[in-house]
């Protein structure tokens, strides 16, 4: 099942992003520092983690994060 991307937005002043770790090493350290830099404008962040990287993340995640962000961000590293 596809479905179609929505738009970006144009901005991020005003909305809660949401920044997912999926679990894979050094993925908190990106995620950190995008975290400090969004914070310093004033943006609204919010922090999920996978519990592994090696599945999809559990649809209870994927609820709470739908519910409580405007966009999401994946952090992937190694």
């Amino acid at each position: 099942m596809s479905r179609e991307r929505l738009a970006r937005p144009e901005r991020l002043q005003g909305l809660t992003v949401g920044l997912l770790d999926i679990s894979k090493p050094r993925g908190d350290v990106f995620l950190d520092r995008l975290d400090e830099r969004l914070t310093e404008r004033g943006i609204t962040v919010k922090r999920y983690m996978k519990p592994t990287v090696a599945k999809p993340a559990p649809i209870p995640l994927r609820q709470q994060i739908i519910s409580e962000v405007d966009v999401i961000i994946e952090g992937l590293a190694d």
